[in-house]
């Protein structure tokens, strides 16, 4: 099978004039509830569209980032078991205790993570949109970020302390779900 990618050539180490993530996008069943999501879990602004564009959907703009949601024709299928080795988007907050505390009253199930890394504890909090995407709250600041010397050395992943999965600590709410208001 070939590559897709082009043959590198070994004079031109430059890579694409990128300069920051502008947006993350996610397909959704019903738009209107990830509106909802968005805005009130989240915190995320809505955000004028383009006009000529011939299909739903919403954009939102906060904490730098922007994030598209398009109305899918057909029903969204996603993994419900929530895996932190998944797909997700991960987003730095301040206060763990205080997220916990508003995902437990919005009857948000979510799992735990922790992440040790030479005597720096790193937590991770772990849930989904209603469309089943992953959403990751972390204090991951606290890692310091370290180049390597050589630029295709490959990463080592941290190990969650937890072990696997079914080690997560799951937490559930029996509450019914908040972020939808009839």
């Amino acid at each position: 099978m070939k590559s897709s990618l082009p043959q590198k050539k070994s004079c031109d180490p430059i890579p694409l004039p990128v300069v920051s993530l502008n947006h993350v996008s996610f397909l959704c069943s019903s738009l209107h509830e990830s509106v909802r999501f968005y805005e009130e879990v989240l915190g995320f602004q809505l955000i004028r569209r383009p006009s000529s564009f011939d299909f739903e959907g919403a954009w939102f703009y906060n904490y730098g980032i922007g994030i598209h949601l398009v109305q899918s024709p057909e029903a969204v299928s996603k993994p419900s078991e929530i895996n932190p080795k998944g797909d997700h988007i991960s987003f730095q907050c301040a206060d763990m205790g205080r997220v916990k505390t508003r995902l437990d009253q919005m009857g948000i199930s979510y799992v735990t993570a922790v992440v040790t890394e030479g005597g720096i504890r790193v937590d991770q909090l772990f849930f989904h949109d209603p469309d089943n995407n992953m959403i990751e709250i972390c204090d991951c600041d606290k890692l310091p970020i370290v180049p390597l010397s050589f630029p295709f050395a490959p990463l080592k992943t941290p190990q969650f302390s937890t072990g696997s999965n079914q080690n997560l600590r799951r937490h559930r709410s029996f509450a019914s779900i908040g972020w939808i208001r009839q």
